[in-house]
């Protein structure tokens, strides 16, 4: 399992975490102030940026190619770019967006719970195609395309039957290889996965919310580990992100007590 190296100050919930230019980007759930900038090697607060004009959020990611982040909104059915100086644009989704990635052509791409769909946008947020998901992957909440050009989805959500990590085939239509199936917490099981990481050599990283804890998975999807266990974090494991360079996983958690969240950020050696 990996080893705990850093934290971030407990603060207002944490909806998304990435990295960018040797710094940390860590999404709060604020009106204000929403992105907080660390130094990569610290983990000291060098500034914040503020989103006009913004909704709820619930994901962040980046792309070193461009220098900037992508903030989804939900209720605004749009996604956010930030620059490295905080100026920001928008594009509408019309739809509900539930997971953010960047592909390796630098295009966003957009995970759509609802209605079962990844829509692939240019950097600036020209449309450019949907890919719909096979009938059996219900409630997507997080994709990550491959350099193959298939794509790793986590499934599942309160209520929900099935609950696993999928690869599917690049025009969407097939599930090649799935880990889980029913929820529950036994080991090879989820409880709503909520968020994926991918490092360089394609192992998975899974967010399972309310198993709090954080399993590894070959690029198969055929062997899993604990990345980070239950006793690591004092939460719910919400965003992930994976600096492959660095070897080391940021896990953005938030936790209820006395009936107010809070979210903080943990860093792992892996």
């Amino acid at each position: 399992m990996g080893q705990l190296v850093h934290t971030v100050p407990e603060g207002r919930p944490v909806r998304g975490v990435t990295s960018l230019a040797g710094e940390i980007y860590l999404l709060r759930d604020t009106d204000r102030d929403q992105v907080e900038v660390y130094d990569v090697i610290t983990c000291r607060l060098q500034r914040r940026l503020t989103v006009t004009d913004a909704g709820t959020f619930v994901h962040m990611t980046s792309c070193e190619h461009y220098r900037c982040v992508y903030i989804g909104d939900p209720f605004g059915e749009c996604v956010h770019r930030l620059d490295q100086q905080g100026a920001a644009t928008r594009w509408s989704v019309n739809n509900v967006v539930s997971g953010l990635s960047v592909n390796a052509a630098h295009n966003v791409m957009v995970t759509c719970c609802e209605d079962r769909k990844i829509i692939e946008f240019s950097p600036r947020g020209e449309f450019l195609r949907d890919v719909i998901l096979p009938d059996d992957v219900i409630d997507p909440r997080h994709a990550i395309q491959l350099t193959s050009g298939q794509f790793i989805v986590c499934q599942g959500y309160s209520g929900d039957r099935v609950h696993r990590v999928c690869k599917i085939s690049s025009d969407g239509r097939h599930v090649v290889q799935s880990h889980g199936g029913h929820w529950g917490s036994d080991t090879g099981q989820y409880n709503w996965p909520r968020h994926l990481a991918i490092d360089d050599n394609e192992f998975v990283f899974v967010a399972d919310y309310h198993n709090r804890r954080v399993t590894s998975l070959s690029p198969t999807l055929g062997c899993a580990r604990q990345a980070v266990s239950r006793d690591q974090l004092t939460g719910q494991p919400v965003a992930l992100h994976v600096d492959s360079k660095l070897r080391l996983l940021y896990v953005a958690v938030n936790r209820c007590q006395d009936s107010e969240w809070k979210g903080h950020l943990c860093v792992f050696s892996i």
